[in-house]
């Protein structure tokens, strides 16, 4: 057997890698409860209550509060914060209505905050 049939591309590595480990996931930083995919992230260019935040197409085992209107950065929307479905920490929240037509791609999307979540399977 030729000792280079042993060596993979990057790409090859890349998905033997995430085959083996999982997704690349988010996590909330209390009780690592799964919050949502790294295949999920939209922008990592958002602003939360407290500094950073990512918004995410989807969401999993989170509990969705009630609705209310806030004036964001961008305006006024319709938003309902979101916790850990296993420990309660509030993570973000999710736009339920955006007002502007500029920001209508937000809506039934979700903000997680860069400080309550952590990666996994890295």
């Amino acid at each position: 057997m030729n000792s280079s049939s042993f060596f993979f591309s990057n790409s090859h590595r890349s998905k033997l890698m995430a085959d083996l480990v999982g997704p690349r996931l988010y996590s909330c930083c209390n009780c690592r409860n799964h919050v949502s995919l790294h295949d999920d992230i939209i922008s990592k260019a958002f602003q939360g209550r407290n500094g950073r935040a990512f918004l995410f197409s989807h969401a999993m085992n989170v509990v969705v509060g009630p609705k209310e209107d806030r004036h964001l950065l961008t305006g006024l929307h319709t938003v309902a914060d979101i916790y850990c479905a296993d420990c309660r920490e509030v993570l973000g929240w999710k736009y339920e209505r955006a007002y502007e037509a500029s920001q209508k791609y937000k809506e039934g999307k979700f903000i997680l905050e860069k400080s309550k979540i952590v990666k996994e399977n890295w």
